[in-house]
């Protein structure tokens, strides 16, 4: 018969004291209780494998998604460029128009503003006006003026024909001495003298005409400082120059502005152009006037007629937002593709700028327009 024997334990000082509480009746409450606990430590919740790799699979999804997207684009413009005739060239940019600034010319205060960011403005249209009031107050001077002169050039005319009646009287006078020399009845000491008034009535005649010039010139300054602040007055009146909607406002009603301060800035939508850069294989067939066509991304089923109004005489480098047929193009000239001066009048409204598209140069004027980029005829008499 086997005994089997474990070994000794020492009993745990913590248990003894609890067992000699317990049998003495003596218990403590809990929170008296002197007794360790081992703390745990805190579990940090770890991922699954598959978990941390979705981030990096939706990463490499979204880059093969815009890789598809960009090289589908890419193979549908050499598509299209393939699909082009020999005598046709084309080049890529965004729709423009002259931008024209409406400035102050002499320092002063914006009264009155007429329109706002987004307007529609005509030729000839008030757009604001500045405080003329200090000129205004000059005008009403310089007209006192007027009026002052033209007196003073009236009481010289009077002086004059005073004169006049002065010289007449000599003259008269002069004969009648010489009669009466000549008779006797009268001395020549007598006609010297006559004859010295009469010269003396002359000299008072020049003086008078030449107040009269005097007042004349007087009078012409006076209206000419007249016509100066009237000229001034008209032009802090802010008027538009040409057909446009205002792009800007810059200034506010109030505001103190130098010269040359900005208070509008317009598109000039009788100006919209394209600027293309072109290879010099291209660039040196098109010519100034050739006929193009404008497709814009935003309407890529109706063609714009346009034509070229511009080529640089010097080739640059390429700009990065073009894009060319081949890599080693680069140097290009820019080409200014402009829209017919018909088309804006009849949709002057409807122009927006920054608008990209691709501009396509007739540089063959025997070929023909292919179907998709031919204007209808409705659309080229408007």
């Amino acid at each position: 018969m086997r005994v089997h024997s474990e070994p000794m334990r020492e009993p745990d000082p913590s248990n003894v004291l609890k067992d000699e509480e317990v049998a003495s009746g003596e218990t403590e409450t809990p929170s008296r209780a002197l007794v360790r606990v081992a703390e745990a430590p805190l579990a940090i919740p770890t991922p699954p494998l598959s978990d941390r790799r979705r981030p990096v699979w939706k990463l490499i999804l979204a880059l093969i998604l815009i890789a598809v997207v960009v090289c589908g684009g890419f193979y549908w413009w050499r598509q299209r460029q393939a699909r082009l005739p020999a005598g046709i060239v084309s080049g890529n940019g965004r729709v423009e128009a002259q931008e024209i600034d409406i400035e102050t010319k002499f320092a002063g205060r914006v009264a009155q503003l007429f329109v706002d960011e987004g307007d529609m403005v005509a030729p000839g249209q008030i757009v604001a006006r500045m405080d003329v009031r200090d000129l205004e107050a000059s005008l009403a001077k310089a007209e006192s003026q007027v009026q002052q002169a033209q007196r003073s050039l009236d009481e010289a005319n009077a002086n004059v024909e005073q004169q006049k009646t002065q010289v007449t009287l000599a003259k008269q006078e002069i004969e009648r001495t010489m009669a009466l020399v000549t008779r006797g009845f009268a001395t020549k000491q007598l006609l010297d003298q006559r004859q010295q008034g009469l010269t003396g009535a002359l000299a008072a005649l020049n003086a008078a005409n030449a107040r009269v010039g005097e007042a004349e010139r007087a009078r012409d300054a006076a209206t000419h400082d007249v016509e100066f602040f009237k000229v001034n007055i008209a032009d802090n009146t802010l008027v538009s120059p040409t057909i446009g909607r205002v792009q800007y406002r810059i200034a506010n009603v109030g505001e103190v502005l130098p010269a040359g301060g900005k208070v509008f800035t317009l598109l000039d939508v009788s100006n919209v152009y394209m600027d293309v850069y072109l290879p010099t294989s291209d660039a040196g067939r098109a010519g100034v006037g050739s006929d193009a066509r404008l497709l814009l991304d935003a309407y890529p089923t109706f063609p714009i007629s346009a034509h070229v109004s511009f080529i640089a005489t010097q080739a640059q480098f390429t700009p990065k937002a073009v894009e060319t047929k081949n890599e080693r193009d680069k140097l290009m000239f820019r080409v200014k593709v402009r829209v017919d001066p018909e088309i804006l009048r009849a949709h002057a409204a409807d122009v927006r700028t920054g608008l990209p598209g691709i501009a396509y140069v007739l540089v063959d004027s025997k070929v023909k327009w292919p179907a998709e980029l031919r204007v209808p005829a409705s659309t080229s008499s408007q």
